[in-house]
């Protein structure tokens, strides 16, 4: 199974995926071109993503290091 140590924490994780909801609406009302829908779903994606999961890898990269249970 693929295993990833979580290093956001709940609060983190609630604010990413409620911001990956808020992007993805915006998305959906304010995009005119098409790189434009691409560009705001993927950053909604990555988003909701990384707070589903609970690991995101440029905090990894910084230097944050994983929760503690």
């Amino acid at each position: 199974m693929f295993y990833l140590k979580r290093n956001l924490p709940t609060p983190e994780r609630l604010i990413r995926a409620s911001l990956g909801l808020c992007t993805a609406v915006a998305t959906a009302t304010l995009a005119t071109t098409p790189w434009g829908m691409i560009a705001g779903y993927a950053t909604a994606a990555i988003l909701a993503g990384t707070a589903i999961v609970g690991f995101c890898p440029a905090c990894a990269l910084v230097g944050r290091t994983p929760l503690k249970n």
